[in-house]
């Protein structure tokens, strides 16, 4: 049986807020370090004396040089995480799963769809693009959040504005929001899609990938070249605990991210 290796020592060289209950944590090595990341893998991340959750890295390379992580404080670990400071050691282990296949969006047009903290595991696929422009086309993001103090990357994002289309909405506008309000749907309406030579990565709650992925697919595009990540219920990195099933798939094995013709009858299957 495959199992999870002992993680490294990582320290924390640096952590700020994203939102009110979101922090991204900057980890370098403390002694060995782990394999390169791809845009779309994870890791093991374990805070001593609590445990271990799986966090996809939002940046494979932050302001310290290290990996950079995003949290949201919803449980026991992930709180732990949320109130690290510098100089913190945790243990990190990986790089797990099946990332972004950029590969196959080389020469296309990418558009980049995230919803709420969806976001996090997106963010390397923008550093990408924007790192290697001849070998894309086109490069959108759309962002959805519920209002707009729960928009992560808020600085980060404004600056993709140029090299990229950039459009965000949220459900519930707040004092001051002069943006799109609504689904994040809407905002395909903004873009002159080319659905012949487009590449879209989705990352967000399923029901707005079910939604955004039958408009798009309606729009003319193919749903081999349709991403989906599917991170719900990870928790063992190994496919053996059986919590991250979706059909004859295991997420953290297969996934988290997955092709949509290849995902999509599943999807469509109540409670499943």
């Amino acid at each position: 049986m495959t199992t999870v290796p002992p993680p490294l020592p990582y320290r924390v060289a640096g952590t700020w807020a994203e939102t009110a209950d979101t922090r991204s944590v900057e980890l370098v090595p403390a002694g060995r370090e782990l394999a390169p990341f791809a845009p779309g893998q994870f890791a093991m991340v374990y805070a001593f004396g609590v445990g271990e959750v799986p966090v996809s890295a939002s940046a494979l390379r932050g302001r310290h040089g290290g990996l950079v992580h995003t949290v949201r404080a919803v449980g026991a670990v992930s709180t732990a995480l949320y109130r690290l400071g510098v100089g913190d050691t945790v243990g990190l282990s990986g790089p797990y799963g099946v990332g972004w296949d950029l590969a196959a969006a080389a020469g296309h047009d990418v558009l980049v769809i995230a919803g709420g903290i969806g976001l996090a595991p997106l963010r390397p696929v923008v550093h990408a693009v924007l790192d290697r422009p001849g070998a894309y086309g086109r490069l959108a993001v759309l962002v959805g959040a519920r209002t707009p103090a729960d928009l992560v990357y808020r600085d980060e994002i404004d600056g993709w504005r140029g090299p990229a289309r950039v459009e965000v909405t949220v459900d519930r506008p707040g004092p001051g929001w002069r943006g799109a309000v609504g689904v994040v749907t809407s905002l395909l309406d903004r873009l002159s899609l080319r659905p012949e030579r487009t590449c879209a990565l989705l990352c967000g709650p399923e029901v707005m990938m079910r939604h955004t992925t039958r408009d798009l697919l309606g729009r003319g595009l193919p749903p081999q070249r349709v991403q989906v990540s599917l991170e719900r219920n990870m928790r063992c990195a190994t496919g053996h605990c059986g919590h991250c099933q979706l059909g004859p798939l295991l997420l953290c094995r297969d996934g988290p991210v997955v092709a949509y013709d290849r995902v999509a009858p599943l999807l469509q299957v109540r409670e499943l």
